[in-house]
């Protein structure tokens, strides 16, 4: 009895120790490509700010799209928990909204969150998919995860609403909702051209339901 009380705090330490050091990896990781770009972010200068050797990069996470990937998808949902976008509470009630403009005034709050945590390290990926293959398919399948979110969820859900306009056909109602929440556009607002987040996520609702919705 008292054995397997041992091995299990034993390996419950060494998978906390280790969740730890991913976590320090990833987070040197982001910064150093934030700071310097893709490119000259390199495998050593990430272990050294992590404190760890260029090996334990490696087996914590994996190489430079690995990396941007798990900082990516942490990013995305704010932790580093296993729970997809849709699974979590705030995202669930918003889809549960019986009110099409309270649902989409609830996206448009989550978007601006993610975007204001991962929109910078988008466009990092954004411009290493130009240089880097496995990036741009990294590029590739998050957009292509954020059409389906789209395509499966929040269109679908309007749609049961009897929401959408009526002219609108779903395969453009569901371009619009992506092209609006792509982290580029809120980029550009925010970062480039100095808009508040607040403001952003103001636009935003306003834009999906001026071109989503039915008029009531």
């Amino acid at each position: 009895m008292v054995d397997a009380v041992k091995r299990t705090y034993t390996s419950t330490l060494r998978a906390r120790q280790a969740r730890g050091t991913q976590e320090a990896i990833v987070a040197a990781a982001t910064r150093l490509f934030i700071e310097r770009g893709f490119g000259p972010t390199t495998i050593d200068a990430v272990a050294d700010a992590a404190g760890v050797s260029r090996k334990t990069v490696f087996t914590s996470v994996g190489g430079k799209v690995e990396l941007l990937k798990v900082a990516l998808d942490w990013l995305l949902v704010g932790d580093e928990q296993a729970i997809a976008l849709a699974e979590r509470p705030e995202m669930r009630s918003t889809l549960l909204e019986s009110d099409p403009v309270a649902l989409l005034r609830g996206l448009a709050r989550i978007v601006a969150g993610i975007n204001n945590r991962l929109g910078a390290l988008y466009e990092v990926l954004i411009a290493a998919a130009g240089q880097d293959p496995a990036a741009r398919v990294l590029l590739d399948e998050l957009e292509e995860q954020r059409r389906k979110f789209m395509s499966e969820l929040v269109i679908p859900r309007l749609r049961e609403l009897g929401a959408l306009r009526q002219d609108l056909r779903i395969e453009h109602a569901v371009d619009i909702a992506w092209l609006h929440t792509d982290p580029h556009v809120y980029v550009r607002l925010v970062l480039d051209r100095g808009w508040s987040p607040d403001e952003f996520e103001w636009w935003l609702h306003e834009a999906v339901c001026r071109q989503l919705l039915a008029p009531s």
